[in-house]
Formats: C-alpha cells, structure tokens, sequence
C-alpha cells in the first residue's frame, strides 16, 4: 500500500502537522491538557481537543493515551514457531487464542510465526509457552528481551522520508537491562490506571479526571500516579499515537545479527543512535535450536528498497557479521496488552 499516493495529508495544515509531529509524546498531564495544548497551537481549548477527534477518526491516529511498557510492568518475550504450511493456520488460531499474545506475524524464515507473550510472571509467561508447545506439537524458540537499547516508534510522519527519521542525524540512547522477574511493584491505583488506560485515554477536555472518575480515584492522585509511572518507565510515552501504516510507513524488516558477545553493548549503543533504526535490542542466543543471533534491529520506510539499503549500510559499515532479514508477510494478530493479564491474579 502506499499511503502517500492517496496524499493523506492534503486536507491538513500547520496546526495538524504539528500535533501529528510533536505530539507523539510530552502531552500535558494536568487536568486540562487541551487547554495548555491550544495555547502552544494558537488555538482554543475545544479546537485543540476537536483536531485530534478530527485525525482520529481519519485513522491517522490509532489512538490518544499512553503506550504503556510491558516488560517493565510484567514479564514479555519474543517467540517463534516453524509452522508447517498445511497447518499454519491451525497453529495460528492456537496461540492467537491466548489473551497474553498481544502480537504475531509471519515471518519469511524457517521460523515462520513470531509473537508476543505478556504475563504478570515469569512462570505465567513460561507456562504459556509450554502448552503452546503442547497443543500444537511445535518447539517454541523463546526469546526475552535482555537488553533494550532503543526502542521508539515515534518520528515525523508529515514528510517524503523514506524511512524514519531520514533528516535527523542521530537519536539519544539510554540502554536498559531488562529483568525477566519484573513486576514494576505496581499499588492499588497503578494497577486499576493501567487497566483502565491500555487502550486509551478519553478524548475530552478532562481525559485524567474521566480516568480517575472510572477507577473511583483523586484526579490529584491521579496525575501525580501517572507522573510516577512515566518517571518508573512503566508509561513509556503520552501523545497521539500514530498509524505508521496510514501515513505511509508500510516497509519494515526485522533484521538479526550474530554479534560477538564482547561487543554487543558496544554496537548495540552505537547502532541505536543511528536514526533510521527504530528498534535495536539484545536477545539470548538459542545454539540449541540452531539460532545464534544475539542483536535484533528493526527498521521502518515507506519504501522496501530504502529500507534494504539501510540495511545494507549497517551490514557494511555498523554490524560486519553474519545476519538474516526477516520480512514480515502478514499480520496475524495485533491488539495491546492485556493488562488485566499482568496487574491480576491470572487465575
């Protein structure tokens, strides 16, 4: 699809370029964001507020609230199955019928199914993963997240880049060891926010006092809690989240490289701070199953040969070692994380 050649941008001007842009995070929480909104935008408090309805409902927003961050909050991994063909998509109703699969794609690779599985534990996650195994009579190959190096699916969609971030030079860094065990040592409140906003905040003028209203709480408490939880990282961004798809941003490879281990945070740093690479990552290797690669890199664009020439210069110039280029071929499932599943029981 190409999003531009239906020129999604023609009926906007500076105030949307500018909420599509620089809103992708930072958005006020105070009890009346719109209103500090409009006063940077030039525009009213019920303006502000209708701009957003406005681009929401032409799909260029998925949604307006947090993006929340699942392995801080509970335990999550990346893991894959080699699904035979005459049976793909019995495999994939299978494990799309889990409520913790937030994610899964096919995958040109011998391991041709990918997902995501978030958990409030470790042994939760873990107890998924075997009776996927089970049930559909494949190994899994499990992959945790141990280093984030840089993720960020926020960039400047109002452009003709072809690919994120073509005009920026560089983007900061802050490499982040991630716990298997993690809990994010959630209260009371922080559990009930989390449930109540994971799939978005309301779109009116007083969206945290709604909030607070829905889980019977101070809007003071509040915003103070979802401060804390920003600062925490368990909220890793507030704004406008944008369809990359929509806006053009269709061309994405997962890319995975066989980086000696002395030197993976040294090139995972060095390779996150490039800016067309929107997500770099440390994964465990699995020579068991025959999966030696330890670095994961994904890179957005609008068009599949820009994003393989990028790809080709972190090859020659960045990452000089054996790696695979992992294409995504179809979309089998895509949902947030449930957080009920993380901040619950789990009975």
């Amino acid at each position: 699809m190409s999003a531009l050649a239906d020129d999604w941008r023609a009926d906007l001007d500076e105030v949307d370029a500018t909420l599509i842009d620089e809103y992708q995070s930072g958005f006020p929480v105070v009890e009346r964001p719109f209103d500090v909104l409009g006063e940077v935008l030039g525009v009213s408090e019920d303006e502000a507020l209708a701009r957003v309805r406005s681009l929401r409902e032409k799909g260029i927003f998925r949604r307006f609230g947090a993006v929340l961050n699942p392995p801080v909050i509970g335990s999550s991994t990346l893991a894959a199955v080699s699904a035979p063909e005459d049976r793909f998509e019995e495999v994939a109703e299978v494990i799309n019928g889990y409520r913790q699969v937030n994610h899964n794609y096919r995958r040109d690779h011998e391991w041709n199914m990918w997902f995501v599985v978030t958990a409030a534990s470790r042994e939760k996650r873990d107890e998924i993963l075997a009776e996927i195994e089970e049930q559909t009579g494949l190994t899994v190959l499990n992959l945790p997240m141990l280093t984030d190096y840089y993720i960020d699916l926020e960039f400047p969609v109002m452009n003709d880049d072809r690919f994120a971030r073509e005009s920026l030079s560089e983007t900061a860094v802050n490499a982040t060891r991630i716990s298997e065990e993690a809990t994010g040592n959630l209260s009371s409140l922080d559990a009930a926010l989390l449930v109540e906003i994971q799939d978005g905040f309301p779109l009116s003028a007083t969206p945290y006092r709604d909030v607070a209203d829905a889980v019977d709480a101070d809007v003071d408490d509040v915003l103070a809690a979802i401060q804390r939880l920003l600062d925490d990282g368990c909220i890793k961004r507030i704004g406008c989240i944008v369809n990359h798809v929509i806006t053009g941003f269709d061309a994405n490879c997962m890319v995975v490289w066989d980086v000696p281990d002395d030197e993976l945070d040294v090139r995972g740093e060095a390779v996150g701070r490039l800016p067309y690479v929107t997500l770099c990552y440390h994964r465990p290797r699995r020579p068991e199953q025959d999966w030696q690669y330890s670095l994961f890199t994904m890179i957005h664009g609008r068009e599949a040969d820009a994003v393989d020439e990028k790809i080709d210069e972190l090859a020659a110039e960045h990452l000089p070692f054996d790696h695979e280029r992992l294409y995504s071929t179809e979309t089998l499932k895509q949902t947030g994380a449930q957080y009920e599943e993380l901040v619950g029981s789990e009975e």
